[in-house]
């Protein structure tokens, strides 16, 4: 069984196509969750990120996952979590819970797919979770348009490549950036992928760099800084 120990949960990781890595830790550990919110985490898969907002205490985290197998394990690893009166794993299509869904939101998160007109594996998981198929970031937007209360925040992981892009559809939403941290692997790495907050009122956008490594395997300041609460690595240092 392929199984990830964090401090206070763990994340079985055996059918969900999109398993643990340090990028997604690194985004949920940083989730501006400042407590008693109302999360919703869109494409949950391992109900890794739910599971960090709970932590982190939010008041009820609720993740959509689409495919069977991560829901699966989604639902089984918020079970068996210390906070399973606060999380709800659903079963369907972000799309489907937008429409049918009255309440709002204080905060989405959403570590979406986002690779468009690139080659694709034959595995059909990985291409389910990796690829934009089944959820354009139109209708991304859409659903956080419908969901994300007036003062909520909306946070995502994407690529640098696909911040531009995405931070302009997201303006035809009236949702504008307003912090984005780059994160690069060790300091002489571009940065590859980009945390972003979006919120409905408009104000300047904050910036920075973020290293992960100061050296081979060794966190820098700053990425230890978020991850400390989290990794096994860190437990007996708290």
């Amino acid at each position: 069984m392929s199984t990830f120990r964090f401090q206070q949960f763990s994340v079985r990781q055996e059918k969900s196509a999109m398993k643990v890595c340090t990028d997604a830790t690194l985004f949920g550990a940083m989730a501006p969750v400042k407590g008693d919110e109302r999360v919703l985490d869109i494409g949950t898969g391992t109900g890794l990120l739910a599971l960090m907002a709970a932590q982190l205490d939010a008041s009820h985290i609720t993740g959509v996952e689409l495919t069977e197998a991560a829901f699966d394990e989604a639902r089984f690893n918020f079970h068996n979590s210390p906070w399973n009166s606060r999380l709800e794993a659903v079963h369907c299509s972000i799309q489907h819970f937008s429409v049918n869904t009255p309440g709002r939101y204080d905060l989405i998160i959403s570590n979406p797919p986002f690779f468009h007109n690139h080659s694709k594996t034959s595995d059909q998981l990985k291409r389910q979770a990796r690829h934009t198929d089944l959820l354009p970031f139109p209708d991304l937007l859409a659903s956080v348009d419908r969901l994300l209360a007036d003062s909520g925040h909306f946070y995502l992981l994407l690529p640098g490549h696909a911040v531009a892009g995405f931070a302009k559809k997201a303006l035809e939403h009236g949702l504008h950036l307003i912090k984005q941290t780059d994160f690069r692997g060790h300091s002489h790495n571009q940065a590859k992928v980009s945390a972003l907050t979006f919120c409905h009122q408009q104000q300047p956008c904050r910036s920075r760099l973020l290293t992960l490594y100061q050296s081979d395997r060794i966190y820098s300041q700053e990425s230890r800084h978020y991850l400390s609460p989290f990794l096994l690595r860190f437990s007996q240092q708290n």
